[in-house]
Formats: C-alpha cells, structure tokens, sequence
C-alpha cells in the first residue's frame, strides 16, 4: 500500500486541486467492539509532507470515538496515540504506561480537535529508523478497563504473541493506556472500523511542514514524485483477537475461564487481496 511516486504535478494542478497525487486509505467492513489487535509491520511511511496513520473510527464522529495507534507526521522518530472523543473523556495521570503525556482533555470539539494524547519515549517506533530496524509490532488492548497500545522492537516481540498465545499480563508497562478512571470507556468508544491511510499535508502534516525543516512548501513538495520513495504500508500481518468465556462447569462447579480466541488474521500473502475488497 502506498503513495504514487512516479507522477509528476505541476504547482498549479496541486494548488487547485485539478490533479492530485494518489495515496492510500482503506477500512475494514467488520465494526469493532473492544478486543486485541496485534499489526506487524515491516515498513511504515515516513517523509516530508506525509501523516500516516493505523486507526479505529467510526461512521459517527466524535460520537463513536476514535483511537489513534500509529500517527505522526513528517520524519518525525516517535509515535503519538491518541483519543479523541465526545465531551467527557479524560486521560489520567500518572498512569500505567511509559510514554509522555500531551494533551489530557479528549474531546474532539476542543483545542483544535487535539483529543489527548501519549508520544512514545522510543525514537525507533515512527520514522526511517523504524523501518531501518525491521518495523515491529504494535497491540492495542480494548476493554472495559482501558484502551492500551504497545510497541515492541522487532527483537522484543513476546514469545507468547510468537506463538499466538498473545498474554497481555505478561507483558511489560504499555507505552500508552487510557483507563476507565477518567473516561468511560465503554461508552466513549464503540462500533469502530480498522483504517490504514496515508495523508498528504492536511491538518497536521500541511500546518506543521515550515517549522520542522522541510524544505519549500508542503504543496510544492507534492509535487514531485521522489517525495514519496518511502510512503508506504508493508503488512506482515494482523490479527485480532476477542476474550472468549469457556464454560468449564464440568470440571470446577460455578466457574468459568476466560481466554483469548482469534477472530481473524490477516497474512501478507492474502493482505491486498482482502484489503482491497473492503468498501473505501
């Protein structure tokens, strides 16, 4: 998945907006509703003028609430997640996670629709060096108590997601958690579609592109094709998962067992093929 790098534009036609250079958005057609999602990825976009994001939305925005798992602009070397929601959700601090807090209010309707936010303390989890170091895997874990995300270095992934028997409780702090003590989570955050896209300029990546040294205008850097060499999507695979109640009555009276069952996975061999039947 990535964005056209061998058409040339002219500044006129990208100014007024007559011929734009194609890039890449696709969502997933099922809804989701809390569960484990776990990306590996080889390659992610990066360069001048570009915001990739890997994201959960849906049809009701702010109402059904937006997660941002990998988002950032630029060549910028770490990443940012972030929530943004209706009025009423609140990322609390300190936390039970890693990275460095932004914003803490994640009302889409405020501050420039900034929601709230946690930037990732490694400078290998956005950017060229991430995909210098073989990408990795991100997981974001979404239940009733929190919405957690995840990085790991390509050699740090867990055994247990190896061997997919993914173990959240294993696992170390993640680099970002939103927790139901200052947002409901449940109440925020539902029916959400997986989206993978690459923007070029927009709100972010367009008002943000003359303060961190790139070089002419983000327009003018649209322009030529080379820009875009890196701005690509390469998918090893995703899987999601969802906790599953086992009755087990027969061995143990009055209880029950709760463990992960996959609900889907995606491989890189059948990626685009069942990507690019997903509605755009």
């Amino acid at each position: 998945m990535h964005v056209d790098s061998k058409t040339v534009l002219t500044l006129q036609e990208v100014m007024s907006r007559t011929k734009l250079r194609k890039s890449v958005r696709i969502h997933s057609k099922t809804l989701y509703n809390q569960g484990l999602f776990i990306l590996d990825v080889a390659q992610a976009p990066w360069g001048c003028a570009t915001w990739p994001a890997y994201w959960l939305a849906g049809f009701t925005w702010p109402d059904d609430g937006e997660i941002d798992i990998i988002e950032n602009v630029h060549s910028n070397l770490s990443n940012q997640v972030a929530w943004h929601t209706d009025p009423g959700c609140w990322l609390t601090t300190p936390g039970n996670f890693t990275g460095i807090v932004g914003s803490t209010n994640c009302d889409g309707y405020v501050n420039y629709n900034k929601g709230c936010g946690i930037v990732d303390q490694s400078i290998a989890s956005f950017g060229p060096t991430f995909n210098e170091k073989g990408g990795g895997v991100y997981v974001m874990k979404w239940d009733d108590m929190s919405i957690d995300v995840w990085f790991f270095y390509r050699s740090a992934i867990p055994r247990n997601i190896l061997d997919g028997l993914p173990d959240p409780s294993a696992w170390p702090l993640p680099s970002a958690s939103l927790s139901n003590v200052g947002c409901n989570i449940r109440k925020f955050f539902k029916n959400l579609m997986l989206i993978f896209d690459t923007t070029l300029c927009g709100d972010w990546a367009g008002t943000s592109y003359s303060v961190v040294g790139c070089p002419g205008s983000c327009e003018e850097k649209v322009m030529d094709p080379h820009s875009f060499e890196n701005a690509t999507w390469s998918i090893n695979y995703l899987k999601v998962y969802n906790k599953t109640v086992i009755n087990t009555s027969y061995l143990e009276a009055n209880a029950g067992r709760v463990q992960l069952a996959v609900l889907s996975r995606v491989s890189i061999g059948v990626a685009f093929l069942v990507f690019l039947a997903l509605s755009f």
